[in-house]
């Protein structure tokens, strides 16, 4: 099924626009987001006592958590990526080893990143960054690359896949503002257009093989290398430091929540094996089966932004 969400963009004095129409609503928030059933006070009692048992807890988030917030994800029923359309995330080897597919990613993030990075955090972001600064949230992994928990204040907390907010060279490791690439963008294609139908995940849209075919693309502004996202596509890894990190921050909380993310991911998945083996309580909130829930004490599927807010830290 294609979607048709309006996003075009078009030269206007030598800036970028998008159609008024497109912006962010709340229809398109409660698109991406499964159904759920109503909350039932008995387990918001449940995930109270959970968290108030706990003097360090750590979170781990997924895409779920900012569907409330206007972005799809990949993996819910009915709603995200792959129930949509049969588009499928760009793999990283095919990113490293063609211009081609380079030029027609950055085609098609250049027409996503205005809105992609407008989105705002939700509840459920607040919530957890309000834990965190009361001392009851030890850290917070995110495998999201949406920045809407750095949006929201959260400072003890890792990127698991990076952020779209950031870019690298492959060649000399530079790294710059995504925003400003976006300036680049622009002063390479000035009467360049292209109308986009559906909306993806990670600031991505679809375009056309013919709306790609003169976008062009800038080089390092250092070393003249080929530029990607900081992000860990599919089929890359996650740095071995940063994983090392992460588990000894498991290792160190006295139990493990999960919000918004079925952790079908071996990234995200591998922390809930460490906490199994250190014995510590395990409880996910999320709309859907995860490949988890047998090792959880208590499963919630309820909406992260309207539960998380009930929920008093102290």
């Amino acid at each position: 099924m294609r979607m048709n969400f309006g996003l075009t963009v078009r030269s206007a004095q030598g800036r970028w626009s998008l159609n008024p129409y497109h912006r962010r609503t709340h229809g398109s928030i409660g698109l991406f987001v499964p159904p759920s059933p109503p909350l039932d006070p008995e387990k918001v009692k449940e995930l109270q006592r959970f968290i108030t048992l706990s003097k360090r807890v750590l979170v781990i988030t997924g895409a779920g958590i900012s569907t409330e917030s206007g972005i799809p994800d990949y993996r819910s029923e009915g709603v995200g990526l792959y129930a949509r359309t049969d588009r499928r995330p760009i793999q990283h080897r095919d990113f490293v080893r063609s211009a081609q597919i380079r030029q027609r990613y950055w085609a098609r993030n250049f027409v996503g990143w205005p809105q992609f990075s407008s989105h705002q955090p939700n509840p459920a972001h607040w919530a957890l960054s309000y834990w965190e600064r009361l001392g009851k949230l030890y850290w917070l992994v995110t495998q999201n690359v949406d920045a809407l928990h750095t949006k929201a204040g959260s400072r003890r907390l890792t990127e698991l896949h990076g952020c779209m907010h950031r870019v690298l060279c492959l060649t000399c490791g530079e790294q710059t503002a995504r925003g400003q690439l976006q300036d680049r963008f622009e002063g390479l294609n000035p009467t360049w257009s292209a109308e986009a139908h559906g909306l993806a995940p990670d600031g991505d849209v679809f375009l056309t093989e013919g709306q790609v075919r003169s976008f062009q693309v800038p080089s390092c502004a250092r070393c003249g290398g080929p530029l990607k996202p900081d992000v860990v596509f599919f089929g890359d890894t996650v740095n071995p430091d940063k994983v090392d990190f992460v588990h000894k921050r498991v290792k160190e909380a006295d139990a493990l929540l999960v919000v918004g993310s079925s952790l079908q991911v071996y990234s995200g998945y591998r922390f809930i094996l460490t906490a199994q083996e250190k014995k510590l309580p395990i409880a996910i909130l999320n709309i859907g089966p995860t490949r988890s829930d047998h090792l959880a004490c208590l499963k919630l599927d309820s909406r992260c932004g309207e539960l998380l807010p009930l929920i008093d830290p102290h």
